[in-house]
């Protein structure tokens, strides 16, 4: 068999890949070894400051800063925008984790540090590995995907237990009632997967379960 010559191999792009892949990673590995505790907030970037979900999740994010947590999210408007805004007002670490995409996010003015991303997935580690909750107010696919991926790491043991809260029962409810009658029903989740999360209207209670988890 003829071997071919180093200069006749197609150049690949994806070796080179590798190293763009690693520098995110230790950027955000860098940064975030000092922020301590933090919890990450996601919820849908078309929000509007008049709607009630975006005055709630600014309360829920100045609660949570008061109490000492950094506040991470998106960098993006909407929901993200009213988290970091919350942190910035109790005077707490406001972080964005930006997302460079073809339609162009720009970072919201309450963001005091910002990292960007091209990668979704070094992004996604960057929530979970620093985060000490979860808290997922109303949203679109990109909400229901962090949620999902929150869950099933915590339901597959690949991560330890940590709260994850969803926020706005009149929201979520049809797609909580479509998890138990639907895919509980169908004998595709255990009942104890149902208690991986909690759902509350009360940005205290936000507060109070996390408080609860690590007291125990």
């Amino acid at each position: 068999m003829k071997k071919k010559k180093l200069q006749e191999i197609p150049f690949s792009e994806d070796p080179w890949r590798v190293f763009r892949i690693m520098s995110e990673f230790v950027d955000g590995f860098e940064v975030f070894s000092e922020i301590g505790d933090a919890v990450s907030v996601f919820g849908s970037s078309r929000m509007k400051p008049s709607n009630k979900y975006y005055k709630l999740t600014e309360e829920i994010a100045y609660l949570l800063a008061k109490e000492g947590y950094a506040i991470i999210t998106g960098s993006g408007s909407g929901v993200m925008e009213a988290a970091n805004k919350g942190a910035k007002r109790a005077g707490g670490l406001s972080i964005g984790l930006n997302i460079q995409i073809p339609e162009i996010q720009k970072p919201n003015k309450y963001v005091d540090t910002l990292l960007d991303f091209r990668y979704f997935f070094v992004r996604k580690v960057m929530f979970v590995k620093y985060a000490k909750a979860f808290v997922i107010m109303p949203g679109g696919y990109g909400t229901l995907d962090e949620f999902s991926e929150a869950i099933n790491l915590i339901q597959t043991k690949r991560i330890s237990e940590f709260p994850v809260v969803l926020f706005g029962r009149e929201y979520w409810q049809s797609f909580l009632d479509w998890l138990h009658d639907t895919v509980l029903k169908e004998g595709n989740i255990s009942p104890c997967d149902l208690n991986i999360f909690k759902v509350t209207d009360d940005p205290k209670e936000v507060v109070a379960i996390i408080k609860k988890f690590y007291k125990k």
